[in-house]
């Protein structure tokens, strides 16, 4: 089974409604993903924050008409990634959302994207009941 969500977002949905459309598709397809997982619940939590949280910033800072983004499982990590912004990801105290990120993500990064815009993504691990 492929561990992959994809999303995009058009430009005909505005940026305040951008996250509730990705977080919908996310929250119905995820389980699927997750499947198996004794954590998969928490996690579950956990993701669908950060792509709330990443498309929201990223669709009011748009360098394309479309926000895509991915939610990639391989096991250990769910890794969320949303583009394209048109630039580097604001500070926390800008965006207080990112708090939340970087609380729940291991990891926090952006890269270059294809199309000239910044892509942003978020490495959420998977926390096994015994702790590890």
């Amino acid at each position: 089974m492929d561990r992959t969500i994809t999303f995009a977002v058009g430009p005909e949905v505005k940026p305040a409604d951008a996250h509730v459309r990705a977080t919908a598709f996310v929250r119905r397809t995820l389980p699927m993903l997750l499947e198996g997982t004794p954590t998969a619940d928490v996690v579950g939590r956990d993701v669908l924050a950060v792509v709330t949280e990443l498309v929201d910033i990223t669709a009011r800072d748009r360098h394309s008409t479309d926000v895509f983004g991915s939610v990639v499982f391989d096991g250990t990590h769910v890794t969320v990634s949303v583009g394209n912004m048109h630039s580097t990801l604001p500070t926390p105290e800008e965006e207080p959302g990112l708090y939340l990120v970087r609380g729940l993500a291991e990891d926090l990064g952006q890269y270059r994207g294809d199309g000239g815009g910044f892509a942003t993504w978020a490495s959420v691990p998977v926390v096994r009941p015994d702790g590890r």
